[in-house]
This record gives structure tokens, sequence and C-alpha cells, in this order.
């Protein structure tokens, strides 16, 4: 049996980044995809660590560096030493990216209707169901294999 599941989700992914930076643009939101998701998290949770903010958006910690880095040179976000851990930075939001958060969420909200236009309730939380599946299944078999990994290389 031919599946193409894998196929459609990065088909998705694309169309769906497409949309949600006209989205942007048209609400005067100059910010990226990536930068997005992160100012998501850091909306949640502010002062969080690379490790953190990697951790909740499974991006690699060197794209988050790199995002972070030009985030703070546009004066979006701010890095400062960790008091605690000297060799560790805390990332926080400026007053600039708080004052972005309400415009973001609405089209964030419109994103999801038209994400799920035509769906049933019961079918979107099916649907998410479905996909937190995979996604626990491939997170778990990255912790697996980092793990084994890891035993190949201690003494």
């Amino acid at each position: 049996m031919e599946t193409k599941g894998g196929f459609y989700i990065t088909q998705i992914k694309q169309l769906q980044d497409r949309i949600f930076e006209q989205l942007l643009q048209e609400h005067n939101i100059e910010i990226s995809g990536g930068q997005g998701r992160i100012l998501f998290i850091l909306w949640k949770t502010d002062h969080l660590t690379i490790s953190q903010i990697s951790e909740k958006t499974s991006l690699a910690k060197n794209t988050v560096s790199a995002v972070v880095d030009g985030m703070v040179r546009k004066g979006i976000i701010e890095r400062k030493v960790n008091p605690q851990n000297r060799r560790q930075a805390i990332v926080s939001l400026t007053d600039y990216a708080k004052s972005l958060q309400s415009r973001y969420e609405q089209v964030s909200q419109k994103m999801n209707l038209l994400f799920y236009q035509g769906f049933s309730q019961e079918e979107q939380q099916q649907f998410e169901q479905y996909l937190n599946r995979i996604l626990d299944t491939l997170t778990g078999y990255l912790r697996a294999d980092k793990d084994e990994k890891s035993k190949e290389v201690s003494p």
C-alpha cells in the first residue's frame, strides 16, 4: 500500500508558510515564520534559554541561535547572560515584541479558520490526535537514536 502522509504534510507546511507570511504582511507584521515560532513560545513563557526555545519549537539549537541573532539585531527580542550560569543566555521579549502579540494572534486565528475550513469540531480533534501520535513517534525515535549513539561513544 502506497502512503502519502509525509508528502501531504510537507506540501501543507509549505503552503501554510506562504499563506501565513502573506497574512503577516497584510497586517504589517514584519517577522518571518521562524521568528514567529520563537515569539509564540516567548509570549507563553518569557525569559528562556536557546535550549528551551529549541525544545519547544522543535528547531535545531543552531537554527534558534541564528534566528535569535537576527531578532536581537532588529530589536524584537533581547539576549542577556544568565546570572546563574554565565555560559548561558536568556532570551526575552522587548516592548516591541509584546506589542505585536495581539495582531499576531489575529493572524494565527485567521490561519486556523482557513486550515480547518469544512471540518467539524470532532474531525479537528481527531486530526490533531493523529498528528500528535505521529509527533510523539518521531520525537521518541530521535531520542532513542540519540541515546543509542551516546552509548556507542561512551567508554
